[in-house]
């Protein structure tokens, strides 16, 4: 499980673009996906904080924050643009974060208001994925109008694909920086 800060070592132009998508109304916008009791999918808009420490969400005391104390699976989609479709996507595991200096420098700089009862949660990364619409493929061979161009970056350290229960959809490579998803 890569921390944010990996991934972003690791694929500084991918992790931008999620990041300008995450936060382009301002603070963090997304939509966060976890894991009921019974299996379940439950998805809740949060407000995630990105810093060069990594990527993080303050929860509330709320059946989200619950889902990931017990199963720290987690899907995290931006909020979609006004002027296009393109989105992001990261997913992984979160855990607490219990050490006190750190969710305080977190807090402050988050602004999070320190009379309500939330918990610091760091989100690890195992995929991400950014997918840019037309006109951002312009004018590559291959690509006809209205294709998207994805991006999806996987955890080199995380457990294989098939014990993964993150979902990725099939794509074939047209370079290191664009791919489509098959048809």
């Amino acid at each position: 499980m890569a921390s944010w800060s990996e991934f972003a070592a690791d694929e500084p132009r991918l992790a931008d673009g999620i990041r300008v998508l995450l936060q382009q109304y301002g603070p963090g916008f997304g939509y966060l996906a976890t894991v009921r009791a019974d299996g379940g999918p439950r998805v809740h808009p949060v407000s995630p904080v990105i810093t060069d420490e990594g990527l993080f969400c303050f929860i509330i005391d709320s059946p989200k924050r619950r889902d990931l104390e017990r199963d720290g699976r987690y899907a995290l989609h931006s909020f979609p643009p006004e002027e296009s479709d393109d989105e992001a996507y990261v997913a992984g595991r979160a855990r607490p974060v219990t050490d006190p200096a750190r969710v305080a420098r977190l807090a402050q700089g988050a602004r999070a208001e320190p009379q309500v009862d939330w918990q610091l949660f760091e989100f690890t990364v195992d995929v991400a994925m950014l997918t840019r619409r037309e006109q951002h493929i312009a004018g590559i061979p291959g690509l006809s109008p209205g294709r998207p161009a994805v991006r999806v970056w996987l955890d080199p350290h995380a457990p294989s694909a098939a014990a993964t229960p993150l979902a990725v959809p099939q794509t074939r490579r047209l370079s290191r920086d664009v791919q489509c998803t098959a048809a």
